[in-house]
């Protein structure tokens, strides 16, 4: 585990907290696929909150000296995928989290304890 995603995940994890992410799940990856260390699961009870928590991940990432690659999915407001290379965010219309399912389907993916994490 390298620190820097390990603290990019900790950074990730608080910002999505901070703006009330519901069932903030984070799985580590590192052995599955090259893509990326973890991933971050999280839902909104609406839109706007899920603008807002990618919103406060940008800025609180930024702030702390590390990159956003991409963010997708904002226009559509439903699944908002945020790319920070080491770490990949997917902020879902918490409707829409049951239907992909990526806990599921990352299953062999170890979670990782967050609650220390979240304020």
């Amino acid at each position: 585990m390298t620190k820097s995603s390990q603290e990019l995940l900790q950074i990730v994890i608080a910002a999505a907290d901070d703006k009330l992410a519901q069932e903030i799940v984070a799985l580590d990856v590192r052995n599955l696929t090259p893509m990326a260390d973890y991933f971050v699961i999280a839902h909104a009870r609406n839109e706007k909150q899920m603008e807002a928590i990618v919103d406060e991940i940008e800025k609180v990432v930024e702030e702390n000296g590390y990159t956003v690659k991409s963010i997708e999915g904002k226009d559509s407001g439903r699944w908002i995928l945020v790319d920070l290379t080491d770490v990949i965010v997917h902020i879902f219309y918490y409707s829409e989290r049951g239907f992909y399912n990526l806990e599921k389907l990352w299953s062999d993916a170890p979670i990782v304890n967050v609650a220390s994490e979240a304020k």
